[in-house]
């Protein structure tokens, strides 16, 4: 008989866990779709890339980011032609995706009592998400382009997520109250359109929410929640979180390998065609004894040059 209430209870305890994540992805399944991040996780099983290296991620450029994932054959990761927020500001951070879907009333219903009563969210749909956001991450959201009677976020909730985050959002869809967005001090973010209306007016049900933290769709880019959001010159890419910190170190060895080929130009010790073209022997022996002397000087963590230096041969 102990064994037998031993048994409901934990068949309880499953059956409330599953009712409160019902529209995300299981861990099992999201552990499942990103086999090569080996790092930790959260406890709903998305990929958390160390702050470390979204702190050295705001020094990566698109070119550098692009040509990484293009190389390890991810070659639709970036979606541009974006109005934006804080434009000269870099946006940083951990996807959390949110998908929503032309409203429909019985799915709209069910998906509403649920999270009423048994979620006990209190908040209509569009704040189920940003419930979930925590220090580092942004708010990614497919909102299919919606526009007039379309937006789901304004000043209120834009607050809210850059109180939970310290970022902005990625949306696909159109943002209202943007004079209000704006005056959010570090809230760089990326949008299709702006109009004054608000989603889902009455008797005019236009958006449900279908899901969160599952696989969504941004521009021609697959965005798994985790990725790392890069946001700058007016584009976004979502980086893989297996890669990401691939893509720092390679940026970081670009950075290193520009700073001296620009100085030995003006030191006019190299023409441009020797600089441009493969560096010889000598060109490389040359970089490495500057990154020797100027280790502690350099833009780039002391760590990552001396792990660059034990691959050198000179």
């Amino acid at each position: 008989m102990k064994r037998v209430f031993t048994l409901l209870a934990i068949l309880a305890l499953i059956s409330q866990t599953t009712a409160s994540v019902a529209q995300q992805i299981s861990k099992e399944e999201l552990i499942f779709l990103t086999p090569d991040w080996k790092g930790e996780r959260f406890p709903d099983g998305r990929p958390k890339v160390p702050d470390a290296i979204l702190k050295r991620m705001k020094l990566v450029t698109h070119e550098e980011a692009w040509a990484v994932m293009k190389g390890e054959k991810y070659r639709y990761q970036y979606a541009g032609d974006w109005q934006t927020i804080n434009p000269d500001s870099v946006l940083v951070g951990r996807a959390l995706t949110a998908t929503f879907m032309p409203g429909r009333p019985d799915v709209h219903r069910v998906t509403d009592d649920k999270g009423h009563t048994k979620d006990g969210r209190v908040k209509s749909q569009n704040a189920w998400p940003i419930d979930m956001l925590v220090k580092g991450d942004v708010y990614v959201v497919d909102q299919f382009g919606m526009h007039e009677d379309g937006p789901t976020i304004g000043d209120n909730l834009g607050n809210s997520i850059y109180a939970k985050t310290g970022n902005g959002i990625v949306y696909e869809g159109a943002l209202r109250d943007v004079a209000g967005l704006k005056e959010i001090g570090g809230f760089t973010s990326y949008f299709r359109s702006y109009h004054p209306s608000h989603h889902n007016p009455e008797g005019d049900l236009n958006t449900t929410l279908v899901g969160i933290n599952r696989p969504t769709r941004i521009g021609k880019v697959m965005v798994m929640p985790g990725d790392i959001v890069l946001g700058r010159d007016g584009g976004v890419a979502f980086i893989p979180p297996h890669l990401a910190e691939k893509v720092v170190k390679t940026s970081e060895i670009i950075r290193l390998r520009d700073m001296f080929g620009h100085l030995r130009l003006r030191e006019q010790k190299y023409t441009p065609g020797q600089i441009d073209s493969r560096w010889s022997d000598d060109i490389e022996k040359d970089f490495s004894q500057w990154l020797n002397a100027h280790v502690n000087e350099l833009p780039v963590p002391k760590e990552q040059i001396q792990d660059y230096l034990k691959t050198r041969t000179w």
